[in-house]
C-alpha cells in the first residue's frame, strides 16, 4: 500500500464578486470545496481586504478583496485546483506557492 504524501501550498485569492448576490464568505466556501475535490485540506484562512490594483486592467474592477488559504494537497493538487477555478468567475486571480 502507497500513501500519498501531501505538500503545504499557500494560495493568494483575488475575488470578485461584482454584480453577484454572493458574499465573500460564500465565494470561499466554494473556493474551500474546490480545494477538498482535488484531495487537500485547508488548514488556514486569512483574509487580507479589498486592497485596490497596483495597475487596472479593467476599469470597471480598480480593487478587489484578496484572500490566503493555506492548504495541503497531493503534487498534482495546485494544477487541478487552478483549472477548476479558472472555470469559476468569482476567482479574479489565483497566485499557487509552495510552503
Amino acid at each position: 500500500m502507497s500513501t500519498i504524501t501531501k505538500r503545504n501550498y499557500r494560495a493568494t485569492f483575488i475575488l470578485d464578486n461584482r454584480g453577484k448576490e454572493d458574499s465573500i464568505d460564500q465565494i470561499l466556501e466554494g473556493v474551500k470545496k474546490d480545494i477538498l475535490a482535488v484531495d487537500g485540506e485547508v488548514s488556514s484562512i486569512e483574509t487580507l481586504g479589498r486592497k485596490d490594483f497596483a495597475r487596472v486592467t479593467d476599469r470597471n474592477l480598480p480593487g478587489a478583496t484578496y484572500v490566503q488559504v493555506a492548504f495541503s494537497a497531493p503534487a498534482a493538487g495546485p494544477a487541478q485546483l487552478k483549472e477548476r477555478l479558472r472555470l469559476n468567475n468569482s476567482v479574479y486571480r489565483t497566485f499557487l506557492q509552495s510552503a
